[in-house]
C-alpha cells in the first residue's frame, strides 16, 4: 500500500517547477505502477506549448479556468472544474490558464520525475 499527502511532496525533488507551472508528482516510475500521477498548477495568465511525443496524458481539472488548443486540428476547448481531456494521439497543443488552473494528470508510461520539457515541448522517451 502506498499512502502519501500533497504536503509530503511540496519542497522535495518531486515538486517540479517551471516558469509557468508547478507539478507535484505524487506517483512516479519508482513506485512501480506503470503510470505517474501529478497534481499540477498552471499559473494564471500563462500559456505553455506542449507535445508529449513519447507519453499519453489524461488531465482532470479540479480548480480554475483555461483552455486547450489542439494544434493538429485548430480546435480550442474550454477547461473548468470537471473537464477531462486525454492526449491519446500525441497532440501538439497550447495550454492556457485564465486563472490558476489546477489539474490531476496521469502519464503513461510513468515519468521518473526528472523530466523537463525540451524546446519542442516534449519529455524524452522512457528508458529501461
Amino acid at each position: 500500500m502506498i499512502v502519501k499527502h500533497l504536503n509530503d511532496i511540496i519542497g522535495t525533488d518531486a515538486d517540479v517547477r517551471g516558469p509557468t507551472f508547478a507539478s507535484r508528482r505524487l506517483l512516479l516510475a519508482r513506485d512501480g505502477l506503470g503510470y505517474s500521477l501529478h497534481d499540477t498548477l498552471l499559473h494564471a495568465g500563462e500559456e505553455t506549448y506542449i507535445w508529449y511525443a513519447n507519453h499519453l496524458e489524461s488531465v482532470y481539472c479540479i480548480e480554475g479556468t483555461g483552455e486547450i488548443e489542439d494544434l493538429d486540428n485548430g480546435v480550442t476547448h474550454p477547461i473548468s472544474p470537471g473537464t477531462l481531456y486525454v492526449l491519446d494521439g500525441h497532440e501538439k497543443h497550447y495550454l492556457r490558464a485564465f486563472s490558476d488552473l489546477r489539474c490531476v494528470c496521469v502519464f503513461t508510461p510513468a515519468l521518473t520525475g526528472e523530466e523537463v520539457h525540451d524546446e519542442q515541448g516534449t519529455y524524452p522517451p522512457p528508458t529501461g
